[in-house]
């Protein structure tokens, strides 16, 4: 999810948004600077394989879509028309982002979409870096393992690796071996980027503060395992489905950063 975009593009529904498809932008992002969204996911829904309790998109059940996925063909041709339009103005995107309504890799041609857009951003605007957004779920099917390995930034998260937590906060909605999929995160080498979430307060009476010792020191030792060429933390942005969650403080996001950075491994914060 694009958890960092500003966007008057964006369609608000309730206290959350959902994003146009294919084609949403540019938006100015916390992490990407001036980043064109790609959403591979219908425009009147979401479709994840996470139900985070803080999306900015809404829970699944209450987003349920009646649109399909917007089909390879249409996202070359707006993404081409796009990059056309902004570069005829002089201002093309820092960064071509896969994200919006769910969960980009989701989509049945998502290996062919990222050639497409390779293809696209060589031709019309070479500087910019292509990053996809992703909750890690499909990098154990080979061919989203491949797409991810040919862009420049893959954000895979990894808001905790205690499974109690994963359950509570990112609900996965099909089987998640997360010993499986950090075996994978490892693959990807020092290409990886680790993105995750830290935030307070309490869903269901139930304390869901990942900020403390006792899920960031196992949190750090598994990233460092990784190897990540950049760890991304952040904090809740917009209005959350579930009411009862807090923001991070700058201060708690700093003192984990430190503990990153000490490690030897870049970090960025974002609050």
């Amino acid at each position: 999810m694009m958890s960092d975009a500003r966007s008057t593009f964006s369609l608000t529904v309730m206290s959350t948004i959902l994003y146009p498809s294919p084609i949403f932008g540019p938006v100015r992002s916390r992490r990407l600077g001036l980043s064109l969204g790609i959403n591979l996911l219908p425009a009147d829904g979401k479709l994840c394989s996470f139900d985070c309790i803080y999306c900015e998109c809404g829970l699944n059940a209450e987003r349920r879509p009646n649109l399909k996925m917007p089909s390879r063909e249409l996202v070359r041709s707006k993404l081409r028309e796009k990059l056309e339009a902004m570069r005829a103005e002089g201002e093309v995107p820092d960064t071509l982002t896969f994200a919006g309504n769910g969960e980009p890799t989701s989509h049945p041609d998502f290996e062919d979409i990222i050639g497409d857009t390779i293809a696209l951003r060589d031709e019309l605007a070479p500087k910019a870096v292509i990053s996809v957004l992703t909750n890690a779920t499909h990098i154990l099917k080979e061919s989203v393992f491949r797409a991810l390995l040919r862009i420049d930034n893959p954000l895979l998260k990894l808001d905790t690796v205690d499974e109690d937590y994963i359950r509570l906060v990112d609900r996965p909605t099909s089987r998640y071996d997360l010993p499986a999929l950090i075996e994978r995160m490892k693959a990807f080498g020092s290409k990886a980027i680790i993105q995750t979430m830290f935030m307070k307060g309490s869903w269901q009476g139930r304390d869901v503060d990942n900020t403390s010792d006792k899920y960031v020191l196992p949190w750090l030792d598994v990233v460092r395992s990784i190897g990540p060429k950049l760890v991304t933390i952040y904090t809740i942005d917009r209005e959350t489905p579930e009411k009862g969650l807090q923001k991070a403080t700058r201060e708690e996001l700093n003192r984990i950063a430190a503990l990153v950075e000490s490690a030897g491994i870049r970090t960025t914060v974002s609050c």
